[in-house]
């Protein structure tokens, strides 16, 4: 039931943008929503039927709205706030949608007046994921307890299951869910180009939990590039386990070809240990081969698959491992690729037979050795461009893979949403 007459603004009209204003007018609401100036026209044209209120900008929505959202990239919050935050209606409350919330708080302290509220939120998951059941950080920051109350049950139109935090918590949870998991599925299609390959052709990618590596990675690249390098950049503590990713992975990949076999060993199952415990027969996340079996784009009879030596995931665990973080713990705030990864690394592991050959084939056989080459040379290729915090080169990488992979960007996503779908289904059931 929406507040009488009460108003949600939404500055950007991007593709979140666009899902809460969807949500928020099913709820009853007035939306009132604007993107930049020249885009105008355009969203008339193409949303005028929805029944919002499409506005020429920010001091158009800020002015009248008494809920307003900035659906914006965090490299760019900082800028759009200072330039419509002075005209925020009085006593309104302000939100940000960026999944890096450290800039986005300093932006609403500088640039807002003193008699805003500030109550913020970030929806973990993308635009092609309906919000009911879906984690909602939600951020009291700065707030009366009457406007608070309003900031929760304008949130609730969404039906999202909210969780509740700080800022630097927030920052340091998206650090630990998101940066290496990104890292590994954005390096994967960065490898696959490299090499002039798709993995739908590739014997070592056609089964199992390959299966889910190829459709995530085309859904990260079906997004938007300033989605995933805000995250990377803008946040320094998803810096450092960067790093520590780049590093785990450096010293499985010289111990694999150094023939440091014990070394190899030693290190995987010291993560192990750490991570699923001695007992690894009790599985959390539940990815069962009914679910990895419908993840297919594979054009490859499965009877022809090669081993794989899934150095990403290894090298995963290993980073966990080294930074004694136990990723269950995190699952409170958990995105749709995380929930994923963990699942794909929980797989591995939890299967003795499966971690054999995964460790067998890392140490033995020369063409994956080769093959992990490439990865790791597109691992270290994007650590280097995150490090240099360059937002143009981290763009110019992403859209040339994304081109790459082209014509199946969007089947992977359907089928990515479809496995995510069945996941939430049954942890509901």
């Amino acid at each position: 039931m929406a507040i009488p007459g009460f108003e949600i603004g939404i500055i950007g009209a991007g593709d979140m943008g666009m899902l809460y204003a969807r949500r928020f007018k099913q709820a009853g609401y007035i939306v009132n929503i604007c993107d930049t100036p020249e885009r105008y026209d355009e969203l008339v044209v193409k949303h005028s039927s929805l029944g919002i209120n499409i506005l020429r900008d920010g001091y158009a929505v800020s002015r009248r709205s008494d809920y307003i959202v900035y659906s914006v990239p965090a490299v760019t919050i900082g800028k759009i706030v200072e330039e419509y935050g002075r005209a925020t209606k009085v006593g309104a409350i302000v939100a940000g949608q960026t999944s890096v919330k450290t800039p986005e708080i300093e932006a609403f302290e500088a640039h807002l007046p003193e008699d805003v509220h500030i109550v913020t939120c970030h929806s973990m998951h993308g635009p092609n994921i309906d919000t009911k059941g879906q984690p909602l950080a939600v951020i009291r920051h700065r707030s009366s307890d009457a406007q608070y109350a309003r900031a929760l049950e304008v949130l609730g139109a969404l039906e999202s299951r909210m969780i509740f935090l700080t800022y630097e918590e927030h920052d340091r949870i998206t650090a630990d869910t998101q940066a290496a998991t990104h890292l590994s599925f954005i390096s994967l299609g960065t490898a696959w180009s490299y090499q002039g390959y798709h993995p739908w052709l590739n014997p070592q990618f056609i089964s199992g939990i390959n299966n889910v590596k190829v459709a995530m990675a085309l859904r990260i690249y079906a997004s938007k590039w300033h989605v995933y390098a805000g995250l990377a950049i803008m946040n320094p503590l998803a810096k450092k386990q960067l790093q520590c990713f780049v590093d785990s992975m450096t010293d499985l990949y010289k111990h694999m070809v150094a023939g440091k076999k014990q070394e190899f060993r030693d290190l995987v199952y010291q993560a192990a240990d750490f991570i699923f415990g001695k007992d690894r027969n009790h599985k959390k996340i539940l990815l069962d081969d009914e679910i990895l079996d419908q993840l297919s784009l594979s054009q490859v009879p499965k009877e022809q698959s090669r081993a794989n030596s899934h150095l990403s995931l290894l090298s995963a665990a290993v980073c966990w491992y080294r930074m004694g973080m136990s990723p269950y713990d995190n699952l409170i705030c958990q995105t749709p690729p995380f929930r994923m990864w963990l699942g794909i690394v929980e797989y591995l592991f939890c299967n003795k037979e499966m971690l054999e050959e995964s460790i067998e084939t890392a140490l033995e056989d020369r063409y994956t050795q080769a093959e992990d080459l490439v990865f790791y040379t597109a691992v270290t290729g994007w650590g280097q461009c995150i490090a240099l915090g360059s937002f143009e080169g981290y763009r110019e990488r992403f859209e040339k893979t994304a081109e790459f992979l082209g014509h199946k960007l969007e089947e992977g996503k359907d089928l990515s949403t479809m496995i995510l779908k069945k996941l939430t289904d049954k942890d509901a059931s």
